[in-house]
């Protein structure tokens, strides 16, 4: 079998940024994110990650066998949610 693909113009690729911080404030990332992750955004320890998932008052993560791992989404929505009750509280 013979196919031909369609040309099409590719525009180059969008830069990569290393600091997740700036990836959650342009965009939701194409991948879920570590504890280390995690930790670097909120500028703490990773054991504060684990102790906040223990304790249930981070952001909510889920397992993938193993590994531990956060939906961006559902971390954008902690945030919001505590920008949300610190201005209720103001």
């Amino acid at each position: 079998m013979y196919f031909q693909l369609a040309e099409e113009t590719v525009s180059a690729p969008a830069p990569v940024h290393n600091d997740p911080r700036a990836t959650l404030r342009g965009g939701l990332p194409d991948r879920y994110l570590t504890p280390d992750d995690i930790a670097e955004m909120f500028e703490v320890p990773k054991e504060t990650v684990y102790q906040w998932r223990k304790k249930r008052i981070g952001p909510p993560g889920f397992r993938i066998g193993k590994h531990l791992r956060y939906d961006p989404a559902d971390v954008r929505a902690y945030v919001t949610s505590r920008k949300d009750a610190a201005a209720d509280a103001a």
